[in-house]
């Protein structure tokens, strides 16, 4: 059976907190509105980028329109490499997955487009069978059939598949289409998230040794 290690992106993958929260702010300055901080803007990511901009909306009070989203993911597409960095070890991590046989995926509530875009300035589109956007499908994240899906266009099968995400939507969606799960501890999710996955990485360095012990056990 084909195994591979799904990724979630921002979060995970990448601290894509700044670049996020910068396009955020330019839109909301369009309306006359103050920056909302990091703080701030860190827990509204995870969902995909209609709900990032229907919450920094609503923080400051507006309801966010069509046209505000278009606007918004446009300025973001063309953004999303200012200041987005990978996690320490993540290239490390992801290059000896590979080496060791792991298909490698990314899952991301994030537009494809803006996903590639990230993902190639990062280099590590060379390494993956597939994205997995948020507007890649007809569903996404904690959908497990964005997971499901995600899986079938890299070639790999949900037996021996392994989910790494920051966020609930990534444990749950992993645990639905029936790969193990591996919570992020460095992104932006909660500490009380990693208690719902079947393992807690607390550095990128961790993931592949993980996986193995995984693998094994599907295996034995």
């Amino acid at each position: 059976m084909a195994r591979c290690v799904v990724f979630d992106l921002d979060g995970t993958l990448t601290d894509s907190l700044p670049d996020l929260a910068a396009a955020l702010n330019r839109s909301l300055g369009g309306h006359g509105q103050p920056p909302l901080p990091l703080d701030q803007v860190r827990p509204m990511v995870g969902d995909g980028i209609r709900a990032l901009y229907e919450r920094g909306y609503a923080a400051r009070g507006l309801m966010l329109t069509e046209a505000d989203l278009a606007a918004g993911t446009a300025d973001y597409t063309a953004h999303a490499t200012v200041e987005t960095v990978l996690y320490p070890g993540a290239m490390d991590a992801v290059q000896a997955l590979a080496a060791a046989g792991w298909r490698i995926a990314v899952c991301t509530n994030k537009p494809e487009a803006p996903a590639r875009v990230l993902l190639a300035h990062v280099g590590l589109l060379p390494l993956l069978a597939a994205v997995g956007g948020g507007d890649s499908f007809a569903m996404r994240k904690p959908d497990p059939e964005h997971v499901r899906l995600t899986l079938a266009a890299a070639g790999g099968e949900t037996e021996t598949a392994i989910m790494v995400g920051d966020h609930h939507n990534d444990i749950a969606a992993g645990h639905g289409a029936g790969a193990a799960t591996i919570f992020a501890a460095w992104g932006y999710g909660t500490p009380e998230m990693g208690t719902r996955a079947d393992a807690v990485a607390e550095r990128f360095a961790d993931v592949p040794e993980l996986c193995r012990r995984f693998l094994k056990v599907v295996t034995l």
